[in-house]
């Protein structure tokens, strides 16, 4: 399978946060070549790759997706929510699938323009405002439906030009393909370390999985791999990260300057492109967990530039999916020759 092939079957996959385990027989086909494979009682999934030695290097990734639980019914049927990382504005006429005792379609909807007055035009998008219409009467969507139900954005995988695609929860589904690139690159090397692929859970709810992942694993170096904002039209101003201009190293307190400095000379060394991104406080990825778990691991954040985050239509390219990937490999190759503890040593 090749890595846009992966994407899209992840992406058009639904794991909300919380419910990470419904992708679980997928993730165990897919990487089972690369490692022993097991998810822990918070839904994180592992992929070991054992080595020589007993060091040990963690790679993360995080499988949950933005999502919308269920919070009420109203006479005609309709469907009340909340939504969870999703503005609210972007859900305006969105397909939406609601995760009941069977999956069922639903579209969120709102009062055509034709009916509103002028201050419902000039008013705010309001949660309240919005409901999702399955069609159904009141009485038969509560046999199939729940209060507490998740709901996920509908994916429609589209492929656009120069290599990049659009989806929903690309965050981070890329940063899962990465790992598939950097696993198949690492499978016949004879490592001295540890290698744990984790694709960790609730992320989108507070960095959890990352939390116990950290603890249970207790690696020497810890890399978390996400998406972060382009800085095009609709993108950050604030920094400079061109989606295709290859993955995103991160600097700041949150990571290890030694690390930074290996991987931005591995980048040079094999002539993959590479791009800086400041971050003076949290990253708010699962780095800023890993790095203080137990006693402190050492951290590296590297970020895949996207447009759209938490929309049913973010865009990436396949291009810095692959180069994150490569890039991760042949650092991990490197760093398993040299002294860690000299390395981490400042």
């Amino acid at each position: 399978m090749n890595e846009k092939e992966l994407l899209k079957k992840l992406t058009l996959a639904d794991s909300p946060s919380g419910r990470e385990h419904i992708v679980y027989p997928m993730i165990k086909e897919v990487f089972n070549e690369f490692g022993d494979v097991k998810i822990s009682n918070l839904n994180n999934i592992y992929i070991e790759k054992k080595g020589k030695k007993d060091k040990k290097i963690m790679i993360m990734a995080h499988l949950d997706e933005v999502f919308l639980a269920v919070t009420g019914f109203s006479e005609n049927g309709f469907l009340k929510f909340k939504p969870v990382g999703i503005d609210i504005k972007t859900l305006v006429s969105q397909e939406v699938i609601i995760h009941g005792k069977e999956d069922i379609l639903g579209i969120i909807n709102i009062k055509p323009p034709h009916l509103m007055s002028d201050q419902d035009k000039k008013a705010g998008v309001k949660v309240e405002d919005l409901s999702i219409d399955t069609g159904f009467s009141k009485e038969y969507i509560k046999t199939k439906v729940s209060i507490g139900d998740f709901v996920t954005l509908k994916g429609e995988f589209v492929e656009l030009l120069n290599n990049k695609v659009s989806c929903k929860a690309i965050d981070d589904r890329a940063g899962i393909v990465s790992i598939y690139t950097m696993a198949k690159y690492l499978k016949e090397k004879d490592l001295n370390s540890n290698i744990y692929y984790v694709l960790s859970s609730q992320e989108e709810v507070g960095h959890r999985g990352s939390k116990t992942a950290s603890y249970e694993i207790n690696p020497d170096i810890g890399i978390a791999i996400d998406v972060t904002f382009d800085s095009g039209k609709y993108g950050a101003d604030d920094r400079e990260n061109i989606i295709g201009g290859g993955p995103s190293v991160c600097v700041g307190p949150n990571i290890h300057p030694k690390l930074k400095n290996i991987i931005i000379e591995t980048a040079k060394e094999n002539n993959i492109p590479y791009q800086i991104e400041v971050e003076p406080g949290n990253t708010g990825t699962d780095a800023w967990d890993i790095q203080v778990s137990r006693q402190g691991i050492p951290t590296l954040l590297i970020s895949i530039p996207e447009k759209y985050m938490h929309t049913r239509v973010e865009v990436i390219s396949m291009d810095d999916i692959i180069n994150t990937g490569k890039l991760l490999g042949m650092f991990i190759e490197k760093l398993d020759k040299l002294d860690l503890e000299e390395v981490l040593c400042f």
